[in-house]
Order: structure tokens, then sequence, then C-alpha cells
């Protein structure tokens, strides 16, 4: 069923004195509000110029100097409260009053209106301890209508802004903080009343604004909706926060702490560099007598050797088939240790050099061919056969071909040592184009011993090996490493479950612009 509106009861005062005043001042409304259902429409006092009948003519309501004309159908009076104590008079109404109107004795209203002024004092002192604590509050609050109106706001706002009550209850939000006559566009400013009926929900922001004086001000901006029962927003409670001061700790906090950041940056790397410093040292000691351990040994089977073919050839004639023989092993171990030294020098001089490297048109199989060829005889000895596998129409690669063969040199004749026990082993060399990712790969898969798990990790370290003492310093992988490293490549092995390994190189077509420092060498 739809609600019933409720029916009007139209009320007339007798008696103007000063309660007459203070209930039109009190009870009088706008007879067109909805919520309206008991308006005070006439007053009747013998004094016309008796305060409540001023009133009642300020307020534009009937009025009558005999009370008796309240009767009249005219004006549809249903109730008479009596505002005088006079007992004549109560007992006049009571017996000239028609049926249809009732009446309410003074003593009955004055037991309602001294409750009404009890609570309208508790109200009036509730009001006053919360504009007390409101006033208090530093936070600048302001009550906005949903019509976008000021209706409140607190001493900490007016005194930050220097404004006066009247300079800002009533007027429009955006005239106060936008100084605009038209409310503002949400595309040019965002403003937090708009979030707050958009999402439904409270609104937090941080602004900048200008105070009177032109200075900026940080404002952290909260905005809390209060909802009637129908849904409807009744008001907006705007509070500000001045964050200006904060803003500023948090900057001088910032900076001090950048600040902090780069002293110590500048400390860990003047530790860094020092550490750096000492673990160069320390690894130029240990290379050193690594090295020198290294290329001593085959210099003393050299040394050896000479010196016992002069012995033979001081000692009896060559011409004999078993001397040529004996002779050519001799030369041939000679050449093997020759060629020790050559590495362990090639090794050591690409792990510290310096010198720039020459990017050009690199044609790996080619390349590739060539190392083949100049380890022709190693892997001749070390019983190594080749398997060649080539991507047909390998496209150039943008490198340097001395350091390329060198990575391709350390990589073959570590294989062919690795196959060196059983003098049957096979080195496959396959060579891909990868178009997906535009990069050239090479691998190398040996059938010698594999390198164990533990060890994959560390196998590009240097001076680290898995050789037996005296077979190497560990440095080629190491330099193969930083040198595919510099081409921007990458270089990885994978170990067989039962033998053998597998090295992969995969490098780039092009290499990106470079400045001169880095093209420096890998430990340059």
């Amino acid at each position: 069923m739809p609600d019933r509106k409720p029916s009007v009861v139209n009320i007339a005062l007798v008696g103007g004195g000063n309660i007459c005043r203070e209930v039109l001042k009190k009870t009088t409304f706008d007879l067109t509000h909805d919520s309206v259902n008991a308006p005070v429409l006439a007053v009747a006092d013998p004094d016309s110029s008796s305060p409540g009948m001023r009133q009642a003519e300020e307020f534009g309501l009937l009025t009558f100097s005999d009370y008796h004309d309240l009767y009249d159908r005219r004006y549809n009076i249903h109730l008479i409260i009596l505002l005088t104590p006079d007992e004549t008079i109560l007992e006049d109404i009571l017996a000239t009053r028609p049926t249809r109107i009732r009446i309410m004795a003074f003593n009955v209203f004055n037991v309602f209106w001294k409750a009404l002024h009890a609570e309208e004092n508790k109200l009036r002192k509730r009001n006053e301890e919360i504009e007390t604590i409101l006033n208090g509050i530093q936070d600048y609050i302001m009550v906005i209508s949903p019509g976008m109106d000021i209706i409140e706001v607190n001493d900490a706002y007016l005194n930050k802004m220097r404004y006066s009550r009247k300079d800002v209850i009533g007027r429009k939000c955006h005239e106060i903080y936008q100084q605009l006559i038209y409310p503002c566009d949400e595309s040019e400013y965002d403003c937090p009343l708009g979030d707050v009926i958009r999402n439904k929900r409270p609104c937090r922001q941080v602004r900048t604004r200008v105070d009177p004086d032109g200075d900026p001000l940080h404002i952290e901006v909260s905005v809390y909706p209060v909802w009637e029962k129908d849904g409807k927003i009744s008001k907006f409670i705007h509070i500000s926060r001045d964050i200006t001061q904060q803003k500023l700790e948090e900057e001088e906090i910032t900076r001090r702490l950048e600040h902090m950041v780069e002293e110590r940056t500048r400390q860990l790397k003047e530790t860094h560099d020092k550490l750096l410093h000492q673990d160069k040292m320390s690894s130029l000691g240990k290379l050193s007598a690594s090295v020198v351990h290294e290329i001593n040994n085959p210099i003393a089977g050299i040394l050896n050797l000479t010196m016992l073919m002069k012995r033979i050839i001081g000692e009896e004639s060559i011409g004999r088939k078993k001397d040529i023989e004996t002779f050519l092993h001799y030369l041939t171990l000679m050449e093997a240790e020759t060629r020790r030294i050559s590495r362990i020098v090639t090794n050591l001089l690409a792990f510290s050099r310096e010198s720039k490297m020459e990017f050009k048109k690199v044609d790996i199989n080619r390349l590739i061919d060539k190392t083949l060829f100049l380890n022709a005889n190693l892997l001749k000895l070390n019983g190594v056969k080749i398997e060649k596998c080539y991507y047909t129409d390998l496209p150039d690669i943008i490198g340097s071909e001395d350091c390329l063969q060198q990575v391709f040199m350390n990589i073959i004749s570590n294989a062919a040592e690795n196959i060196e026990a059983d003098k049957s082993g096979i080195l496959s060399v396959k060579t891909r184009f990868l178009k997906t990712s535009n990069k050239v790969s090479i691998s190398f898969e040996d059938t010698g011993v594999a390198i164990p798990k533990a060890d994959v990790s560390k196998i590009f370290e240097p001076f680290f090996t898995t050789k037996k003492k005296g077979k190497g310093v560990g440095l080629g992988l190491s330099v193969a490493y930083g040198l595919i490293r510099d081409h921007n490549g990458t270089i990885y092995v994978k170990p067989g479950e039962e033998k053998g390994n597998i090295f992969t190189i995969r490098l780039p077509l092009k290499q990106p612009a470079l400045t001169p420092d880095q093209r420096g060498g890998f430990y340059g």
C-alpha cells in the first residue's frame, strides 16, 4: 500500500506574551516543507503591541484581538493552545468553542514546553561541546551540502586562509577553492567530492594549493559522505590537513639518504677497488707459480731430449733405420711439448690482453676449417676423428676472427686431450642458423671423459682445471668465456651421462655499437 500523507493540524495561539514570541520563532516553518503537518496559523491577544502579536504579523500569520474569532470555519483551526495562565479564558473557551476545536491548557502546554527547553538546552550544550572540539582540531574541517554550498567551517580553516565566517558560509566550494564562479570541470580539476559521488565511498587526495601569501601548500584532503536513509548524500565532511612541513621534512630526509647512499657507494667502490687489487695480486701470484711450473716441465723435457740426441750423435754414427726412427720419435715429443708451451703462452696473453678487438665479417664455417687444419697434427697424434655438419649458406657474423679462432683452438685442443686416453675418439662439429633469435650456433661434441656435474658451474672460472697436474693451468676455457662474452654471445657445456661433453656457442650476427673502452679485452 502507498504511504498515506499525515493530515494537517492547524494551530492557533491565545496570549501574545514573550512565551508566544518564543514559540513562534521556534515552531513556525515554511508551510511548503514536506515534514510540516502542524503549522501555527493565528495568534489572538487584545494587546496588538504585545511581543507575540508583533512576531505573528512579521511572519504573516493571522492576528485577532478577540479569540472568539478563531471559531470561524473559514480559518479551519483544529487546536487552540493557551499561552496565558488566566483560568477564566480557559473556562470561557471550554464553554464557547465548537466541538471540532480542541484545546490545550496552559499548564499542560507548560509541562511539554519545559521538557522541550530541557532537551534544547542539552542539545545546545552538546552543540557547543562539538563546536569547541571542532575548533580545537588543527585540521581544516568544512561541511558541504550536496549542492556544493559550504554550510559550516571550523576556526582552524578560517585562521589559516584568513577568512571570516561570512566570507565562506553559504558560498560554493569552487568559489573558495578554485576562485571559479561556475562548477569545476572534472576534466581539468580532480574534484574529491565528484570522486565520492562516483565511487560512493570516502576519498583521500593530496593536493597542492597556494596560501594567501602565495606560498605553496601541500594539503591532504579527505572527504567523507554522510548518508540519508534513502541512500542519498546528506552532506560532505571535508577534512584538510597541512602536510607542507611533513613534505619538506620528507624531501630533506630523502636528500640526506641520497647523500648517504652516494657516500656509502663511494666508500664501497674504494673498498671494492682495494679488494680487487688484492685479488689481482693474489691471482698474479697463483698465475706466476702455475705458469712457471707448466712451462718448466715441457722445457725440461725438450732439454733432456736435446741432450740425449746430442749424446747419441757424439757416441755413434747415425745411419741406421732404428736411429732415424728414434730421432723422429724424439722430435715428435719435442714438437708436442713446444706446442704445449705455445698454448700456455697464448692463453696467458689472451687472459691478460689489453689489445682492442677488430670487428669485421667472419665466415664461421671457414674459420672452423682453418682452426681444425692448424690442429690437424695434434688431433692425429691423439687419434681424434673429425665429423663435420655445417649449415648450408650460414650467414657471416660481425666479430673478431683472431679471438674466435682462439676460442675454437682452446675447445678443440681440450677435446683432443680429453680423448687422448683411448686414441679412438670422435669430435663432432656442427653449425646452425637460429632464425628466431638471429644467431649462429656452433657446437663441439667429443666422446672423451665427461666433466663431473659438480664441476660444471666452475668450468669457466680462471685457474680451475679438471686435467691432471702438469697438463694445464685452467685458463683456456676462462679465456674462451671472456671472448664470447665480448661478442655478446653465450657459451655453455653439457656433460654426457656416461662420457663426452658438448660445448655450445651462440653468437649474434651483428654487434651493438661499442665505445672504445668497451672494445677492450675480457680482462683488460
